[in-house]
């Protein structure tokens, strides 16, 4: 690929690059509050950025704090991923209506606009790359990821801190975009200035469209020093290049009936990771019988109807479940895509009720074999 532009823009620049993409077609998504959290939804410029704002993250622990300053991502991540639009929670396949004795049969819909999503960090460039592999990469390509996922641009974000529970720098995932992505910003200095890089050549094409100057070496080295900081300062750690075989070596440890002395089961890990893409299909009808509809949603393999066949469950217990969502995300996904199945975003953690924490199970697991 040739080397791309990069340029110092401000916030008008960002406004002016959101205002591209909408008179381009593209649904502009971005990150803003809701809830008491950052939340990914639609945006119309700046104005809707949580300017200021910072979360505090921990083991079960997720706050939002306003410092005052004038970035616009100072946050890291939220409940939100990206994967709920490529992806979504609820998906329609297929309708049907019965008119006498013929049936109608109409496949579900697929958003007319193409994608842009703005603000999308490192380890979430990792997990869609991820997904692409899961739902494009074999000979069986899910048609509505595809559909949602072609022609999608990304306005990458370098992270400027660390969360307390992110490990990105652990799985070789972030914080810094390698690839992946159209255009790449990094928030330095105190007087609200954005290095944009562009990743691509439609990137570069509407870089140079956007107010701005062109950056110099010294805007470049203080925004490495940014990412730099960012890379220093990890919540978590975690030894990655060793998981596949110590979880298989050790499928009867101890550790997991521990951790599932603590797991409630609910799926809150599952919900939030931006890589699991486990689904069941439903079937629905009217009263009458006349027009029925078939719905695709996220499932969980923390469910004990996940795995159920005729007479119960193949997992009926914590244990088991916790075990396999574990050992497929580190160990056996590796096996079917390649890859790992985590990029290290640290929201199992945060948005687990009770707090389990995978670098610790990892921990744990690794410190007794050791003994």
């Amino acid at each position: 690929m040739a080397s791309h532009s990069t340029r110092v823009i401000e916030r008008d620049g960002l406004d002016a690059l959101v205002s591209a993409l909408k008179a381009e077609g593209y649904r502009t998504i971005g990150p803003q509050i809701a809830d008491q959290a950052i939340v990914y939804d639609d945006i119309e410029g700046t104005g809707d950025l949580p300017e200021g704002w910072i979360d505090e993250q921990d083991g079960g622990h997720y706050r939002l704090e306003q410092t005052g300053d004038a970035r616009l991502f100072g946050y890291v991540v939220g409940p939100h991923s990206w994967k709920k639009f490529l992806h979504p929670p609820m998906q329609t396949l297929m309708r049907t209506r019965r008119e006498g004795d013929t049936y109608t049969v109409t496949p579900g819909e697929d958003p007319a606009e193409p994608f842009a999503f703005i603000g999308v960090r490192a380890c979430e460039l990792a997990a869609i790359e991820i997904q692409d592999r899961v739902f494009t990469g074999g000979p069986h390509v899910d048609p509505h990821y595809a559909a949602r996922r072609e022609g999608a641009f990304f306005v990458a974000v370098n992270c400027s801190r660390a969360g307390g529970t992110c490990f990105c720098a652990s799985m070789n995932t972030g914080p810094k975009a390698r690839d992946g992505y159209d255009i790449a910003l990094t928030e330095f200095g105190d007087r609200g200035e954005i290095l944009a890089e562009a990743g691509s050549d439609r990137g570069e094409a509407l870089l140079a469209r956007l107010p701005g100057r062109a950056a110099t070496e010294a805007d470049i080295g203080m925004a490495t020093k940014v990412v730099e900081a960012t890379t220093a300062s990890m919540g978590r750690t975690m030894k990655s290049d060793d998981l596949h075989d110590l979880l298989l070596a050790n499928l009867d440890h101890p550790r997991w009936d521990e951790v599932a002395e603590r797991c409630l089961s609910c799926a809150n890990c599952t919900m939030v990771c931006p890589t699991c893409f486990c689904t069941t299909v439903e079937d629905r009808n009217d009263l009458a019988g006349i027009e029925t509809e078939r719905v695709q949603r996220w499932d969980s393999c923390f469910t004990t109807d996940f795995t159920y066949i005729h007479g119960g469950s193949v997992r009926p217990d914590t244990r088991s479940r916790y075990r396999q969502w574990m050992t497929h995300k580190l160990a056996t996904w590796l096996d079917q895509f390649d890859t790992s199945g985590c990029v290290g975003c640290g929201r199992c953690i945060t948005w687990c009720p009770v707090g389990i924490d995978i670098t610790e199970e990892v921990a744990a697991i690794r410190e007794q074999q050791n003994t």
